[in-house]
């Protein structure tokens, strides 16, 4: 476990880049919010990493109080790392940072990984309600527990249950509203994204 560094400066805003001012530690908690992850899937879902540097930013995330690690029950047996309920009170930082990164996306570089359920957060950001809610694009399947307080905010996959709503709509289209550069309701509007399902959710989009 590697010493804890510090900006030695008695400022919160400091204080708390000591704790998540790491690379790759608030994208590991990006990850987490979709519910515990085995080592494996959060390495597999953050291309770039090294094997060493994972080990070690989940080892300071654990002794700092923002992951803990348990053991599956069998069949399962394996471990997986979640997010305490501190480390799940970063969620609106990583969406505050998110929506101020919209300008900062810009096109899509050859040398970019990208991942469907990368959209989740911005998707959310753009989701008012709450329910289930699937969504569907060329990348894969992802679903989202919009105006969830605890547990999962979304998962990857299709929806564990029938769906409050159902999302089809194409990379482009998604990235753009993960920009800023359309609402999602226009979207829908324009026919750009289609919506089914009968929750509330999905007549809120219809009928907006």
């Amino acid at each position: 476990m590697s010493p804890r560094r510090s900006y030695d400066q008695y400022c919160s805003a400091a204080r708390a880049l000591d704790v998540v001012g790491d690379r790759w530690t608030l994208l590991i908690v990006r990850e987490l919010l979709a519910g515990p992850r085995r080592y494996t899937d959060l390495h597999a879902d953050l291309p770039g990493v090294s094997t060493d540097v994972l080990a070690s930013r989940l080892k300071d995330m654990e002794r700092d109080g923002l992951t803990t690690r348990r053991r599956l029950p069998p069949p399962g047996a394996a471990y997986v790392y979640e997010l305490t309920g501190r480390g799940r009170e970063l969620q609106p930082v990583l969406q505050a940072l998110g929506a101020w990164g919209q300008a900062e996306l810009g096109e899509r570089r050859p040398t970019d990984a990208v991942r469907a359920h990368w959209f989740a957060l911005p998707l959310l950001r753009a989701l008012e309600g709450s329910g289930l809610v699937e969504v569907r694009l060329e990348e894969g399947e992802f679903h989202l527990y919009v105006g969830a307080t605890d547990g999962p905010l979304y998962g990857e996959g299709p929806a564990p249950e029938d769906p409050d709503a159902r999302l089809v709509m194409d990379t482009g289209v998604c990235t753009a509203i993960s920009r800023g550069e359309v609402s999602l309701v226009d979207a829908v509007r324009a026919g750009r994204v289609q919506v089914t399902g009968d929750g509330t959710l999905a007549k809120a989009l219809r009928e907006a």
